[in-house]
């Protein structure tokens, strides 16, 4: 699904990543786990394709390199990343956003666009799995919603976008339990043989509920450390400084 070789990525003339080699297979979750400032949102933002960073290296996803690739045609081409820090779009309607957004992935296939009705079904059907309130969706896309909603948001684009690759960039901070549980629990129901998962996050709490198939422990740039669900553990009593 996605292989990274010797990645490298600098912004404002600071190198971030230093070298680092990532294997992901179908059907697998791996947890990306390190202290501040390792460059695990890096990873996330380079993997996603956004604009700013110098990279070398290479990136795979399903046999295709993708450092030249932009980030909408990344977006069609399967890959999806919830924000540590979703955005607020004032005046664009949340469902609109959702109708939009999925469209456009299905014409990329060439794939029959959903009318409304279809759509508004589709939404009904993830948001009831979900247990989320369908009101939100009427309102302007993240415009004053919790913390909490607004992370709950990015899980329902996930199911209704059903990327290949999922990206999650510390979907779980902030999070009171109730919220967590729903994070998890659309992960969870989200995970086949032939989706992936990378999911980034500083706590042990969230792996209680989203088992990992490896946890990698990035430092400084690199991956130092791979285990399974017992590392994060580990990582929860020992912290990260025994690792250095």
């Amino acid at each position: 699904m996605l292989e990274i070789k010797n990645l490298q990525a600098s912004i404002n003339n600071k190198t971030i990543l230093k070298g680092l080699n990532l294997t992901i297979k179908p059907g697998e979750l791996h947890a990306m786990m390190g202290p501040n400032g390792s460059g695990k949102s890096t990873l996330a933002h380079v993997l996603s394709g956004k604009n700013g960073y110098e990279i070398s290296g290479e990136i795979n996803f399903r046999g295709e390199n993708l450092k030249k690739v932009p980030v909408e045609e990344r977006a069609q081409k399967g890959i999806f990343l919830a924000f540590q820090y979703p955005l607020e779009i004032p005046g664009v309607n949340t469902n609109n956003f959702l109708k939009t957004s999925l469209n456009s992935i299905l014409k990329s296939k060439g794939e029959k666009e959903l009318d409304t009705l279809a759509f508004l079904k589709l939404v009904r059907e993830k948001s009831s799995e979900l247990g989320i309130d369908e009101k939100i969706l009427s309102r302007q896309l993240n415009v004053g919603f919790s913390g909490g909603e607004k992370k709950k948001n990015e899980i329902l684009q996930m199911k209704i976008l059903n990327p290949s690759l999922s990206i999650l960039d510390e979907t779980d901070s902030g999070l009171d339990i109730d919220a967590l549980k729903i994070v998890a629990k659309g992960v969870n129901s989200s995970r086949n043989d032939k989706k992936s998962f990378l999911v980034i996050t500083h706590y042990q709490r969230l792996l209680d509920y989203i088992k990992p198939d490896f946890v990698h422990v990035l430092s400084e740039g690199k991956i130092i450390r791979t285990g399974c669900g017992e590392l994060a553990e580990e990582l929860e009593k020992t912290g990260y400084k025994k690792l250095n």
